[in-house]
């Protein structure tokens, strides 16, 4: 079985409607990971928690969804982030964040990084994003950028998402350097048009297949929402029937589990963007980042639950 470590930061959720909110937990890498580990793989969790109650709420909930907590660092001065989702009449949200001091910002400050850093470079694939980046200072950018690059040299695999979220960043400049910088490390590629188109540089998802691919990354896969999502050669991959959302909080975090879920089993691109699809579609017609799975939840290879 391929070992899967993810890197990133995850927050205490705030989620509901109608004035009753539910207390869960999200991040963008971290939904991905326990998609992935439902779907039966070997996944481990690359962060920073404090040692107050909800990053031992967090842990246990993570632990409890199969991932591998081990590399789960704690800060001595810190604690978790907090986010709350809102969501409007057609699904689509919106976040307010408290996360400034959270840990996760701080990982390659904690005293046991470097040991944590040696178990997470023998990955088969590791998996980050532009978020994991934006929420680091430089220096810990670089850190995560030199993991990266030590996975690649033993053989392993990087998989990149290109989630950009312009209030993280001091500039879209600053984010294309970094976002970049990835690129040229990752085998699988992950954007989203609008993300990119907010970057600046291109028109459509080809401008950015061109750019992923030119800076050496082999396999891209560009998210188009509701469009569906382009693969390699130009190859479209439609959703398999338009839904009526009702959160759609952390869907291109289900499509990325899906893909990667399904392509780990040795499944084609085509096939794979398919299942990335059903994950997704299935987790908007849900509350909250990471809904409960239940009887419809299209995860394979999944144990009774």
């Amino acid at each position: 079985m391929a070992r899967i470590v993810c890197v990133g930061e995850a927050m205490v959720e705030l989620s509901g409607a109608q004035g009753a909110w539910n207390v869960g937990f999200g991040g963008d890498t971290l939904n991905t990971a326990i998609h992935l580990a439902r779907a039966g793989h070997d996944v481990a969790y690359m962060t920073a928690l404090g040692t107050d109650a909800f990053s031992d709420r967090l842990r246990g909930a993570w632990a409890a969804e199969g991932l591998d907590c081990g590399l789960v660092l704690t800060h001595p001065a810190r604690q978790a982030g907090l986010y709350a989702i809102t969501t409007d009449d057609a699904g689509e949200r919106s976040f307010a964040y408290w996360r400034d001091t959270s840990a996760a910002r701080a990982l390659f400050e904690v005293e046991t990084v470097n040991a944590a850093m040696h178990v997470a470079e023998t990955a088969d694939l590791l998996c980050f994003s532009l978020i994991s980046l934006a929420v680091l200072p430089p220096e810990g950018r670089e850190r995560l950028l030199d993991l990266a690059a030590r996975v690649k040299a033993r053989g392993g695999r990087v998989a990149f998402d290109g989630n950009y979220r312009p209030r993280l960043w001091e500039s879209a400049v600053s984010a294309a350097y970094w976002r970049d910088r990835a690129i040229a490390l990752a085998a699988i590629g992950l954007p989203t048009f609008e993300d990119e188109a907010l970057i600046g540089g291109v028109t459509d998802a080809a401008d950015v297949l061109a750019h992923w691919q030119g800076l050496g990354c082999g396999e891209v896969v560009v998210m188009r929402g509701a469009e569906g999502c382009l693969l390699l050669d130009g190859l479209p991959c439609p959703v398999p029937r338009l839904l009526s959302p009702v959160d759609t909080s952390g869907a291109g975090d289900a499509f990325n589990g899906g893909y990667l879920a399904a392509r780990i089993s040795g499944a084609s691109a085509i096939d794979a963007a398919a299942a990335g699809h059903a994950l997704a579609g299935w987790t908007v017609m849900r509350r909250g980042a990471i809904p409960p799975h239940d009887p419809e939840s299209p995860y394979p290879h999944l144990v009774k639950w």
